[in-house]
């Protein structure tokens, strides 16, 4: 070989020559000669073994040629043509195909079988603890033992990957009902520092923050509960406030981990009394159960009774930081009052000065007697005077001023106010599955035969309560079916009065809602506002509902809020809107499509495909604008086939006469720019008028119904 030729000493080139010289003389020679020159490897194998000049070999009978050494340094005999052998490189053109091993010679070695390489998986430390870390939190899911859970992530080890924890731990709560969640919070709270340092508490919420928009595909809902996972984290100080400013920094504006902090700032930190509303928001900041905060309170009566000091025991009740579930520290003092004679001096002084106080609010006493008077068949078995008992603390309750005076009244007659109690109960548990089905439909005429079916018009306020409180607590495709819904009502079977004093009874009880719902103030005087515009209530109607509440209460600032939104400029358009619209159109995208359909139908449309369009449109309330387009354009084109179209609508009830009138109204209101373009426009809308009047499509006299100023502003051309 070439290439070693630099450790030839001079004599094995000189061998080397010669054995070149000899090949070539080989390859011109016949076949068959007795005697050949020595090969190269015949030369360096003497060379090598010191094999005598004459070729032989020590070892007689054994051609040289045939002799090679082993790797293992052996020396053994080869094949002819220097193929085969164990531990041999084989021919140095081995092609055979067809070779294969037979396991039953005599000379097979395993060693000689093929082999295969198999991949070995190399494990990544970061998955591994990511898989251990998810039957941590299911194991803490299911037991809630925040030790045991601190315990096993100490032994896992890796703190270098805590904020992956983070991660985990809040995304498999997000897709799991609040008690998970509370308890994740929980969780977090007893790690940090402790176990996790602050550093990767906040780096776990960011990589959180950076992976919403692929949490929002699995969870519908996942931009709110991530916001409220990091207002809670704020509220327990294991984030800074200054988080949520660094954080949107970090993030793009488009992107769903820059809405979560939006949320988290705007709709949780910025509240009145959020602290306490983040902390209850997933059943409640004291993380016990009912029934332990039942004997908390129990204890603590027990203890006031024997020992006399109120200041002690408001103190108590004031720590247990359960504000929404003092009516049952009202039941259970008075249930000791009528237990311990002696001791219902001691009860009327703790319940009056936690009422003077502000501790207990009048909402949260009145409902602690309610229950009570509610729960007085079975305390009659204990107590056989309880309901004397009760009727006679009352009046007390009301002369020193911290029970309200109207609680007299539904209690006045006992065995009536029981009963009617009773149809109450019923009619606000069947109104409940009623709105959760139309939620679900969208058919308002089927719920309006059902309200009809339960016979009760005079609960009809409480109708209305309920169904503004259930869709407060949920999207905005429900408020805005709550809306349309009120609209449809309003025309059908409710009166003004239901819906006014309907509303009194939500912000009445505000306070209340606010506990549960964080923005309810604001939601409510979007439904006050909403209602104006859609005529279901006129202006003055605010003014009557605000002289009905107490002046300095949180319900007269949504009434003043309300009024606010509705004298913005573009208020209409902008209220409208404020859900969504129904489909979540502009009023011009809204006023387009209305356009369009109707002169589709006027080119020689189908009657039934035109209903079906308008009742595609998702907008009820906004069907004035149909009946005013379609007379407009039965004026220019002086074909009164629009008016086919009106009465199928009609007949349908697609166009209620609500809006019928309203949309006549609106032509009325017009005439003098309309008579600008169409000469003969008061002539034909005359004639219009008083065809519709003998259909019975409007209100009589015309005009009884005009829209406010805010409704103007909305449906004007």
């Amino acid at each position: 070989m070439a290439t070693g030729d630099g450790f030839l000493t001079g004599e094995q080139r000189k061998m080397l020559k010669i054995a070149s010289q000899n090949a070539e003389n080989l390859s011109s020679s016949p076949k068959g000669l007795s005697s050949s020159p020595k090969s190269p490897s015949q030369l360096f194998s003497e060379h090598h073994l010191k094999v005598p000049a004459a070729g032989k070999a020590t070892n007689a009978g054994i051609a040289v040629r045939h002799v090679r050494r082993s790797h293992s340094g052996k020396l053994v005999r080869v094949k002819k043509d220097g193929a085969g052998g164990k531990g041999t490189w084989g021919k140095l053109l081995d092609t055979d195909g067809e070779s294969h091993i037979d396991r039953s010679d005599p000379n097979y070695d395993s060693g000689e079988e093929p082999y295969q390489l198999v991949g070995a998986t190399i494990s990544d430390p970061l998955d591994d603890y990511k898989k251990a870390v998810v039957s941590i939190i299911e194991e803490y899911f299911s037991t809630g033992d925040v030790e045991v859970a601190a315990s096993d992530l100490r032994e896992l080890g890796s703190s270098e990957y805590h904020l992956y924890f983070i991660k985990r731990l809040v995304s498999m709560a997000m897709d799991r009902h609040d008690k998970e969640k509370e308890m994740a919070s929980v969780l977090l709270s007893a790690l940090y520092a402790d176990v996790i340092s602050p550093s990767q508490i906040r780096d776990g919420f960011v990589i959180l923050l950076e992976s919403a928009d692929d949490l929002a595909v699995d969870i519908l809902d996942a931009v709110d509960i991530l916001a409220l996972f990091i207002a809670r984290a704020v509220v327990d100080d294991i984030l800074p406030p200054a988080f949520l400013t660094r954080a949107k920094k970090t993030l793009p504006e488009s992107s769903k981990g820059f809405q979560v902090l939006q949320t988290a700032e705007k709709s949780y930190l910025s509240a009145p009394h959020h602290a306490e509303l983040v902390e209850r928001k997933w059943g409640g900041s004291t993380h016990i159960t009912v029934e332990e905060v039942k004997k908390k309170i129990a204890d603590l009566l027990r203890e006031y009774v024997e020992s006399g000091d109120a200041v002690e025991a408001c103190r108590c009740i004031r720590e247990l930081g359960v504000s929404f579930f003092h009516h049952e520290v009202v039941k259970r003092a008075l249930v000791l009052a009528m237990e311990i004679r002696t001791a219902e001096p001691l009860i009327l002084k703790l319940l009056k000065e936690a009422s003077e106080e502000g501790l207990i609010s009048s909402s949260q006493m009145a409902k602690g007697f309610a229950r009570l008077a509610e729960s007085l068949d079975d305390l009659a078995l204990d107590i056989p005077s309880a309901k004397s008992l009760f009727q006679s603390l009352i009046p007390k309750a009301i002369a020193e001023g911290w029970l309200d005076a109207s609680f007299m009244k539904s209690s006045g007659d006992d065995g009536q106010v029981q009963a009617e109690d009773e149809k109450v109960k019923r009619f606000k548990e069947e109104v409940v599955t009623i709105i959760h089905e139309y939620f679900l439909s969208d058919d308002i005429p089927e719920l309006i035969r059902s309200l009809e079916d339960l016979g009760m018009p005079e609960c009809n306020p409480i109708f209305l309560k309920k169904l503004i409180t259930l869709a407060m607590d949920r999207k905005n495709r429900e408020k805005e079916m709550a809306s349309v819904l009120l609209s449809a009502l309003h025309i059908e079977i409710f009166s003004t009065d239901d819906i006014a004093n309907g509303f009194v009874m939500l912000l009445e009880s505000a306070e209340d809602t606010a506990l549960d719902i964080l923005d309810a103030s604001n939601e409510l005087a979007l439904f006050l506002a909403r209602a104006v515009i859609d005529d279901v209530l006129a202006p003055l109607n605010l003014e009557e509902i605000c002289s009905k509440l107490p002046p300095n209460c949180s319900g007269s600032e949504t009434v003043r809020m309300a009024r606010s939104l509705i004298a913005a400029r573009h208020a209409g358009e902008r209220l409208l809107r404020c859900w969504g619209g129904g489909t979540g159109w502009a009023v011009e995208d809204a006023k387009d499509k209305i356009l369009k359909l109707l002169e589709e139908y006027e080119s020689g449309g189908v009657v039934g495909e035109a209903c079906q369009c308008i009742r595609d449109l998702g907008m009820p309330f906004f069907n004035h604008e149909v009946v005013k387009k379609a007379l407009v354009m039965a004026m220019e084109k002086k074909n009164d086939r629009m008016l086919d179209l009106l009465q199928v609508c009609f007949n349908e009830g697609l166009i209620t006469i609500n809006q019928m009138t309203k949309g006549f109204n609106r032509i009325k209101d017009g005439m003098d720019d309309l008579a600008l373009d169409i000469p003969n426009a008061e002539e034909k809308f005359s004639f219009y008028v008083e065809y519709a009047q003998k259909k019975g499509w409007l209100l009589a006299p015309l005009g009884s119904s005009v829209a406010d100023g805010s409704s103007n502003a909305v449906a004007g051309t």
